[in-house]
């Protein structure tokens, strides 16, 4: 489970990670400044009491008017030599005989039994006064009694307070300040890292592995990193280039034999309907197998060569043409196979540059894919217009069963059959309507038809702002 801290940034964690380290620090030393300083002024204000209290002890008493109504020589308020003391004088009875200087003098607790058990000096903290009692002789009879001699608690305490907060707040400003002296030392840690994620970031951008990472200059583990992430995009690139090289061979190669096998077959076509004419029974029934087999075999060796020659980025000679006529031409081409369908033809003159094989091509295969996949009695529509922008707009839908949403993702690719296509195709019929559209800078995209079934859009961008593609002349 993940700790709030851990969400943080590196920056953040490690500022927050030294502050917190130098405020446990600072609060140990805080309390043990506190206690020792506390220990030292009560030390010294005990003592205080007790020096007040010892002269006192020197003082000799007299009685007057005892003992109905006793009073002592000296006055009581001239022997406080503290503002806010209190001095009493008691007798061994515990009868208090001055309570002065205050009209009320506070309660500093009994001393009897002082004299008892033979001690003459007591210091205790009491009702928040700090209290010395001694026994002194009361006039010349020499009668004894007590002395408590007490200053308040409140002055040493406040002291004790006030440095207590003086340490705490500088527990807190030291915190503080690590604080920002962590965030600035993290800061300048992780720059060399913010910058090899800039650069990251722009290989990523424009995946262009070949790009160099920037080396910190200390020879540390974040030089390390980066050595290793540009080793890394060496092998990359190195690995790419292969690849590249291997598919170019690959696309060369799928080319040249598609290109070098038209020639062959169709020499082979010309002969076979020739010997499908001349011969009859079972011989021309073997005949027109292989001639079919062979058209087949043509078709696929022109799809390759198409899909070859887009996978190379070559495009033959465009031309400005109207789509509305191809599409007339594919759907006359494609009479027999929709005698099952009812199919429709809405077309407007469409004004488009490109080639006009490619083009026809994507028209057939998006309209004779609709009869294919469709059951007899299905509608097929297939339209054309101009957009407002200058594109022109290729539309084929059906109200047949329609495509699944989680088909749509791979309809596209190569040698994707759809469901009901009984081997009758080789899975590139969809591939080069994409492929044919992205050369003449437009795209397909496939949805739902207002009637429920598969509609297939390709948007054809105007010649203007159509890619630039290299130029090959049409081959037979």
């Amino acid at each position: 489970m993940r700790t709030p801290l851990a969400r943080l940034p590196i920056r953040l964690r490690l500022a927050v990670s030294v502050a917190a380290v130098v405020f446990v620090i600072l609060l140990a030393f805080a309390v043990a400044v506190g206690r020792i300083n506390g220990h030292r002024l009560r030390s010294d204000f005990n003592a205080e009491v007790a020096s007040n209290a010892s002269k006192l002890d020197r003082v000799r008493f007299g009685l007057i008017g005892c003992p109905s109504n006793c009073t002592i020589t000296p006055p009581i308020a001239e022997l406080v030599p503290n503002v806010g003391a209190v001095i009493r004088v008691l007798k061994l009875d515990g009868t208090v005989l001055a309570p002065g200087p205050a009209s009320k003098a506070p309660n500093l607790g009994s001393p009897l039994g002082l004299a008892a058990a033979n001690e003459q000096t007591a210091a205790t903290d009491f009702n928040g006064y700090r209290v010395v009692t001694f026994v002194v002789n009361l006039g010349d009879s020499g009668e004894q009694g007590y002395l408590q001699y007490a200053q308040p608690l409140s002055s040493v305490n406040s002291e004790i307070a006030g440095l207590q907060l003086i340490l705490f707040l500088g527990a807190l400003i030291g915190t503080a300040l690590a604080f920002g002296a962590g965030s600035l030392v993290a800061r300048r840690a992780i720059a060399p890292i913010a910058e090899l994620t800039v650069a990251a970031g722009e290989i990523e951008r424009t995946r262009d592995p070949s790009r160099t990472l920037p080396e910190p200059v200390a020879d540390d583990e974040v030089a390390e990193l980066s050595r290793t992430l540009s080793g890394m995009l060496a092998s990359l690139t190195e690995a790419r280039n292969q690849t590249e090289a291997t598919l170019e061979r690959q696309r060369d190669f799928v080319a040249d034999a598609s290109h070098e096998l038209r020639t062959p077959l169709t020499s082979v076509l010309a002969n076979l309907e020739l010997l499908v004419d001349s011969l009859r029974g079972s011989d021309r029934e073997a005949a027109e197998s292989a001639l079919r087999s062979t058209q087949r075999m043509r078709r696929l060796v022109g799809d390759l060569l198409l899909l070859a020659r887009a996978d190379a980025g070559h495009a033959p000679a465009r031309e400005p043409f109207d789509l509305a006529d191809i599409v007339i031409e594919a759907a006359g081409e494609l009479e027999p196979l929709s005698r099952d369908h009812d199919l429709e033809l809405d077309v407007r003159p469409t004004q488009v540059v490109g080639n006009r094989d490619d083009l026809q091509r994507v028209a057939t295969n998006l309209i004779e894919n609709a009869l294919r996949h469709t059951p007899p009695g299905t509608r097929v529509t297939a339209s054309t217009r101009n957009l407002p922008d200058g594109a022109a707009e290729l539309v084929v839908a059906d109200d047949g069963p329609g495509i699944a949403p989680e088909a749509r993702i791979k309809l596209f690719d190569r040698f994707v059959r759809g469901a009901g296509d009984s081997g009758r195709s080789f899975g590139l019929g969809l591939a080069i309507v994409a492929a044919v559209a992205h050369a003449h800078g437009g795209n397909v995209t496939v949805d739902e038809s207002p009637h429920g079934g598969a509609r297939f859009t390709v948007r054809l961008l105007p010649a203007e702002e159509q890619s630039p593609v290299e130029q090959v002349p049409a081959t037979a």
